[in-house]
């Protein structure tokens, strides 16, 4: 049968004074549906929480009286189940691996992508770095690796750790954790360290998954131990005597990846939205606070 749209169904009144079902006209009704308003008779009629819904919202919207993505299964931080998991982790290996092949082709992209505070890169030149203006310093170095084994521990790290927490976060949080943690990371390298020591990698990123991963877990009620022998050994890593490893990079995302992820498991369902872009924030404002002091002292 054709349907009548909503604003007909004055014209749809029935002999009786009644009103006309739009899937059978001629058949009186006094209901309508709680969604639609149009009118609908006992046969069509579905039973939902309050009144009844007709047949075409029903399959809309799975009766709910709610749109159809309202029914969709959610994960710990509130973010809709994906049929991939992993798509962005996989973006993000594919992206340092990008990288890494263009800057071996093209060696001398390496020190226009290092983050550094402030040098002279070459006797006579103009000084460079974060403290120049070169704010992109921050972002490409979390995806510059120069060895082979740095850029394979790193992407092995993304994944073990990644995947998991990508299908609990979903993937816009998972994302924003990523680069925040990673961002942070920069951020506590460019305060900390000589204005002229580069810095580059993944780590920092990484040791944020790593202490969201310590969050998560905490809050699925999981063996901590694993996760704690983990952490102690890269901690170990960082600070061992040979040196050659930025350990603020290391420790800055691993303080704002944990962070991050407190705001995101444990937000209460009914401030969810603001709990998780209020921690964001905070990260973002402690970061810019830092960047801005650090080039202050170095100009």
């Amino acid at each position: 049968m054709d349907q009548q749209p909503p604003g007909e169904r004055d014209r749809t009144a029935a002999t009786d004074g009644s009103l006309s079902c739009y899937r059978h006209p001629g058949r009186g009704t006094h209901i309508r549906c709680t969604r639609c308003d149009r009118p609908i008779c006992p046969e069509c009629m579905v039973s939902a929480s309050v009144g009844f819904q007709c047949p075409d919202c029903v399959r809309q919207g799975a009766g709910t009286g709610h749109g159809p993505g309202a029914a969709r299964p959610r994960t710990v931080a509130g973010a809709p189940v994906t049929a991939d998991p992993r798509l962005i982790t996989k973006i993000l290996i594919g992206i340092n691996v990008a990288v890494f092949i263009v800057v071996y082709v093209k060696g001398s992209l390496l020190e226009d992508l290092t983050l550094f505070g402030r040098a002279n890169l070459y006797y006579g030149g103009p000084p460079e770095g974060v403290a120049e203006g070169q704010w992109y310093r921050l972002v490409t170095s979390m995806f510059l690796h120069q060895e082979v084994w740095h850029i394979a521990f790193n992407m092995l790290g993304l994944w073990w750790l990644g995947g998991p927490l990508e299908a609990a976060l979903g993937r816009a949080r998972y994302l924003a954790l990523y680069l925040l943690s990673g961002l942070a990371g920069s951020a506590l390298t460019y305060w900390l360290a000589a204005p002229n020591q580069p810095s580059l990698g993944a780590s920092g990123a990484i040791f944020g998954l790593l202490g969201a991963t310590a969050v998560l877990m905490r809050r699925l009620n999981y063996d901590m131990r694993p996760v704690f022998v983990l952490l102690a050994v890269n901690l170990v890593i960082t600070f061992n005597p040979w040196g050659g490893i930025a350990w603020q990079a290391h420790v800055g995302g691993l303080i704002a990846g944990t962070l991050i992820a407190i705001g995101m498991v444990h937000a209460p369902r009914e401030r969810r939205a603001l709990v998780q872009y209020g921690t964001c924030a905070l990260v973002v404002a402690a970061v810019v606070v830092i960047v801005l002091a650090r080039t202050a002292a170095l100009t």
